[in-house]
């Protein structure tokens, strides 16, 4: 998200992806530090201050350091 973006732009433009067939997608508000985590026919899940995110089974393997 970047410091123009507005939250409820970026959480339309996400949706639309989700309604496209993404299986995995994440909102990372570095500023407030939290991360939305959308995922296919399930809950959005909200994290406040992780220090990882894992790919899950979209991308095994990968893991993203929060805390740089």
């Amino acid at each position: 998200m970047s410091p123009l973006d507005s939250l409820k732009d970026i959480q339309n433009k996400i949706q639309e992806y989700m309604n496209g067939g993404v299986k995995l997608g994440r909102l990372i508000d570095k500023k407030n530090r939290r991360v939305e985590i959308y995922r296919q026919g399930k809950e959005v899940e909200i994290l406040d201050a992780p220090t990882r995110l894992f790919g899950e089974d979209v991308s095994p393997g990968l893991v993203l350091d929060m805390e740089l």
